[in-house]
């Protein structure tokens, strides 16, 4: 089992950046595949970003191809989310999540354990 804890949420203008951690304890975190999702106010959740358990192989949705990097670092239990360019659609809960599902999972059925989630808000 694994537990996720996400930081580095806030405000931040349009065409900035934030980075965004997730923490996970346990000690078998390099056994899933990770993955990032967002829910803005009144939509469905979406899926943002996933990476393979070494994080040699990345997937991401075309909204943010280009503008956010998924990285992971198994040494130290943590997945980033690395967002660049943000646009004000870019506002949402982000939440980072782990799955069983090999190589890697754009699914949210397909994830196991999900973080509390961290606030983003992109103004104009």
């Amino acid at each position: 089992q694994v537990q996720l804890v996400e930081s580095g949420g806030g405000l931040v203008q349009a065409g900035g950046s934030l980075r965004l951690s997730c923490a996970a304890s346990g000690r078998t975190f390099s056994s899933y595949v990770m993955g990032w999702f967002r829910q803005a106010p009144g939509k469905e959740r979406e899926f943002v970003a996933t990476s393979t358990r070494s994080g040699g192989g990345v997937t991401y949705a075309d909204s943010v191809k280009g503008r956010f990097t998924i990285s992971r670092d198994n040494t130290k239990n943590s997945v980033f989310l690395q967002m660049n360019s943000l646009k004000p659609e870019d506002t949402a809960v982000y939440y980072c999540a782990a799955s069983h599902v090999f190589p890697w999972s754009v699914y949210e059925s397909e994830y196991d354990y999900w973080g509390q989630g961290t606030q983003v808000t992109v103004s104009s």
